[in-house]
C-alpha cells in the first residue's frame, strides 16, 4: 500500500479551465469487520493522481461501530472536463488516533475518474483489496453534486412621481441595489441605466446572479437607493427602501409591487411627508442559468465519432516515414490524437460504443474510393467498443485498404449531422454529438465542407480537427471561427462556432494531457451555448 500523505496539497490541482467545484458524498455498505470485540470504525480517504503519484486530498470523519457508514463530511474537488482526473477512495478502520494510514486496518478501495462519477451522478461499486480481490461484500456509493447556485434573477423596475431634483427640469433617475457585506456595511451589487428628464422612469429589465444580489438567500434584506444623475458625479439622493427577493417575487405582470421611496432627512423634517415617489417592481423572475455540469449531471450523453484520413499524402503505412506507420512503441500521431480525446469523452457515454469512420481510401473488393466507410468494414454497425476498440479496428484495417484521395470532409460531417438532426426532436438536453477528424492536409471539398459546418452549427454537434504531419493548415484555421464568423459559399453565417482546430505538431514534445486540454477547452461552452439557445433544460432539472 504505497500512499503518499500530504496534509495540504501543494497549490490547486488542475488547470485554468476549472469549470466549478463538485461535492462528493460517500457511503459504505457491508464493510469488512476488523475489530474483534465490536464493529469496524471506518473513515474514507480521497486521493487524486498527480504526476503518477496518489496524493491525499482529504478524509472523512470516523463512523464508530458501523459497517454501513454514511459519512457527513463531503469531499470537494475542482472539476476539469478536459482532464482525466483519477480518484481513489480508500476506507480504513480507525485503530489509533494516528494520522499515518499504515497504523489503521485497510478495508478496501475503489478507483475511477471524476468524469465517471459526474456522468452517472451516483455510482455503487465493489471495494477491492490491495491484491485486486473483493474486500468481502464491501461496497462503496459515491454521489456527485455541483457546488454552485445557478439561479439568476430578472427584475423589471419603474418609478412614479419621484421627487424633482433639477432646477430647470425633471430628474434623471437611476437605481442602485445593495446587499449587506460581511463587514456589516452595504455593498453595491447593481446599478441601472439613467433615464433622462422624467419623474416616471421605466428602466430596462436586468438579470444578475441570485448569489450576487442576496447571497442566494431570498429572505435577506437588500437596500435599493434612487438617485438623480449629475454629470459631475455629485448625484442627488432621491430616496431609498429595503426589501427582499422573496417580497419582490410577489410582483406579477398584472399585479406590480409598489414600494415607497423614502428620504429619511425629509421624513424627519416634514410632518406631512409621505414619500419621495414610488418604485414599482413590474416583474421579478428567478430562473436557472444551467452550466455544462448541470447538463452532464442531468444525464446528457456525449456521442463521440472519429473520422480518419486515409489519403495517399499520408504515405505507405509500412514505410516508417508514413503518418500511419505504427512505431515499435505501438503508436503514431493518429493514435495519439484518438487516445487524447477519446479517453476523456468516453466517460460521458454510457454504452461506450463509438462509430469510427475513414475517408479518402479505396476499399476491397472493387477498390472504389470511399469518403465515409466503417473502419471495422461493417457498414450497418460501425461501432467500436471504447477507445481500445477504435485503436484495434484502426490497426486491423490498415493492411486491407489502399490510400487514395481526394481529402473530402463534408461526407463525414454530414454523416454525424444526420444523427444530430434526429436529436433535435429532444424535449430536454439528452444528447450532444462530437466528431473528431484527424487529417494530414488540405481539404479538397472546401465549399461543401463550409456549407456542412454552417448547417451543423444549428445542431447539437461540435467538430474537433487535429492536423497531423507538417502540412499547411491555413484552411483549417479558416473553419475554426475563433477570429471571424464562418460563412458558407452562399454567404450564410454559422449560428455559433463549433469547430476547434489544433495542429498536432505543436504538442509533439508536450505531455500528452496538453493536447486534450487544447482540443476540448471550448467544448463545455459549445454544449451550454446550444442547449441555452434552444431553451432546453437538463433532463432532471429542478425548478428555480
Amino acid at each position: 500500500m504505497a500512499y503518499t500523505v500530504t496534509p495540504t496539497p501543494a497549490g490547486p490541482v488542475g488547470s485554468q479551465y476549472c469549470i466549478c467545484k463538485v461535492e462528493l458524498s460517500v457511503c459504505g455498505q457491508n464493510l469488512l469487520d476488523r475489530d474483534v470485540t465490536s464493529k469496524s470504525d471506518p473513515f474514507c480517504v480521497l486521493f487524486m493522481e498527480v504526476n503518477g503519484k496518489w496524493v491525499e486530498l482529504d478524509r472523512t470523519e470516523t463512523a464508530v461501530n458501523n459497517l454501513n457508514p454514511a459519512f457527513s463530511k463531503k469531499f470537494i474537488v475542482d472539476y476539469h472536463f478536459e482532464e482525466v482526473q483519477k480518484l481513489k477512495f480508500a476506507l480504513f478502520d480507525q485503530d489509533k488516533s494516528s494520522m499515518q494510514l499504515y497504523e489503521h486496518d485497510f478495508l478496501g478501495e475503489f478507483s475511477c475518474t471524476l468524469g465517471t462519477i459526474v456522468s452517472s451522478k451516483k455510482i455503487t461499486r465493489t471495494l477491492l483489496l490491495g491484491n485486486g480481490k473483493p474486500a468481502g461484500k464491501g461496497m462503496i456509493t459515491i454521489a456527485a453534486q455541483e457546488l454552485s447556485d445557478n439561479r439568476v434573477i430578472t427584475l423589471s423596475m419603474a418609478g412614479r412621481k419621484l421627487d424633482k431634483k433639477d432646477l430647470f427640469g425633471k430628474s434623471d433617475p437611476f437605481l442602485e441595489f445593495y446587499k449587506p457585506g460581511d463587514d456589516g456595511k452595504w455593498m453595491l451589487v447593481h446599478r441601472t441605466e439613467v433615464i433622462k428628464y422624467t419623474l416616471d422612469p421605466v428602466w430596462k429589465p436586468f438579470t444578475v446572479p441570485l448569489v450576487s444580489l442576496c447571497d442566494g438567500d431570498v429572505e435577506k434584506l437588500i437596500k435599493v437607493m434612487c438617485y438623480d444623475y449629475d454629470s459631475d458625479g455629485g448625484h442627488d439622493f432621491i430616496g431609498e427602501f429595503q426589501t427582499s427577493v422573496a417580497k419582490m417575487c410577489e410582483a406579477q405582470d398584472a399585479f406590480p409591487l409598489e414600494l415607497e421611496c423614502i428620504n429619511p432627512k425629509k421624513q424627519k423634517k416634514k410632518k406631512n411627508y409621505k414619500n419621495s415617489g414610488i418604485i414599482i417592481v413590474k416583474s421579478c423572475k428567478i430562473t436557472r442559468d444551467f452550466s455544462f455540469l448541470d447538463y452532464i449531471l442531468g444525464g446528457c450523453q456525449l456521442m463521440f465519432t472519429v473520422g480518419i484520413d486515409f489519403t495517399a499524402s499520408n504515405g505507405n503505412p509500412r514505410d516508417p516515414s508514413s503518418l500511419h506507420y505504427i512505431n515499435p512503441m505501438g503508436t503514431n500521431e493518429y493514435l495519439s490524437a484518438i487516445w487524447a480525446v477519446g479517453q476523456i469523452i468516453q466517460d460521458y457515454d454510457s454504452d461506450k460504443m463509438f462509430p469510427a469512420l475513414g475517408f479518402g481510401a479505396q476499399l476491397p473488393p472493387d477498390w472504389k474510393v470511399s469518403h465515409e466507410f466503417a473502419i471495422n468494414f461493417n457498414p450497418t454497425n460501425p461501432f467500436c467498443s471504447g477507445v481500445e476498440g477504435i485503436v484495434q479496428a484502426y490497426s486491423a484495417c490498415l493492411p486491407h485498404i489502399r490510400f487514395y484521395g481526394p481529402t473530402n470532409f463534408s461526407p463525414i460531417v454530414n454523416h454525424v449531422a444526420r444523427f444530430a438532426a434526429q436529436a433535435t426532436q429532444q424535449e430536454a438536453a439528452s444528447q450532444y454529438f462530437i466528431l473528431l477528424i484527424i487529417t494530414d492536409g488540405v481539404i479538397s471539398d472546401m465549399d461543401e465542407t463550409r456549407h456542412a459546418v454552417v448547417q451543423a452549427s444549428k445542431l447539437p454537434m461540435s467538430i474537433i480537427i487535429v492536423g497531423v504531419g507538417n502540412a499547411d493548415f491555413a484552411a483549417m484555421e479558416f473553419l475554426d471561427g475563433d477570429s471571424r464568423v464562418l460563412r458558407s459559399h452562399t454567404g450564410e453565417e454559422a449560428v455559433r462556432d463549433i469547430v476547434q482546430f489544433v495542429p498536432f505538431r505543436d504538442f509533439r514534445n508536450a505531455p500528452k494531457e496538453t493536447l486534450a486540454k487544447a482540443v476540448l477547452a471550448e467544448l463545455p461552452q459549445q454544449v451550454v451555448q446550444y442547449f441555452k439557445h434552444r431553451n432546453l433544460p437538463p433532463i432532471n432539472s429542478e425548478p428555480a
